[in-house]
């Protein structure tokens, strides 16, 4: 299969003010979004509506990218890097989860009913790890600088900061069938069910773009 070409004219579908400066991860909850602030260490609630933020946690050891699973927020943090585990209500520190081996590489996560996706950017691979003990499941290598991740459909999406682009690869096969320009560099990543939001870092917002169309993978 081809390597899809990116389209520059890719529609940005809805847009939203970030609260910080230093745009790291992004996730969803069902219910709201939640957007991590590596400059001000703290994590942030946000309505999916406007933007606004309904509530604020400390995490001064936020990094990167940020995911939710079992009633609790998973924030890639500290050096080295591990899970720091929250109470979405309290802000409380209940786990920190290493990640092996500890060498800063991971920097997108995003758990899944098969486990948890991550991406490494030394190299360059897309791992799926157990959610219990984050080994490592199996993994396959992809191209440029993975930043922050989320999987939908079978398809894991991820953005890259240093090429301004998201890609996308088959979980099954390992092959690249998903690539679209993005607005401003892009970190955080993640999928409320409809729309593909991600960081626009210099740009201090969020933004929303269409998944790939699952009949034109068919």
């Amino acid at each position: 299969m081809p390597v899809p070409t990116v389209n520059p004219d890719v529609a940005v579908l809805r847009s939203l003010p970030s609260p910080g400066a230093y745009l790291c991860g992004l996730t969803w909850d069902g219910r709201q979004l939640w957007h991590s602030d590596q400059q001000a260490g703290e994590v942030y609630a946000l309505d999916p509506v406007d933007g606004s933020v309904r509530h604020t946690l400390s995490c001064p050891g936020a990094r990167a990218d940020l995911t939710f699973h079992d009633g609790r927020l998973w924030q890639i943090g500290m050096r080295p890097k591990r899970f720091l585990l929250l109470d979405p209500e309290s802000g409380e520190l209940v786990e920190r989860r290493a990640i092996e081996p500890s060498n800063g590489r991971v920097c997108g996560a995003e758990v899944r009913p098969e486990g948890v996706w991550v991406c490494l950017r030394r190299p360059p691979v897309v791992q799926l790890r157990s959610v219990d003990t984050v080994e490592i499941l199996r993994e396959f290598p992809v191209v440029g600088n993975p930043s922050g991740l989320t999987e939908v459909d079978g398809v894991v999406y991820y953005t890259d900061f240093e090429d301004v682009v998201i890609r996308g690869y088959d979980v099954e096969t390992g092959e690249q069938v998903f690539s679209e320009a993005a607005t401003g560099s892009p970190t955080g990543l993640t999928y409320d069910g409809h729309h593909l939001w991600y960081c626009d870092f210099p740009g201090k917002a969020l933004r929303a773009i269409a998944p790939l169309d699952r009949g034109a993978r068919s």
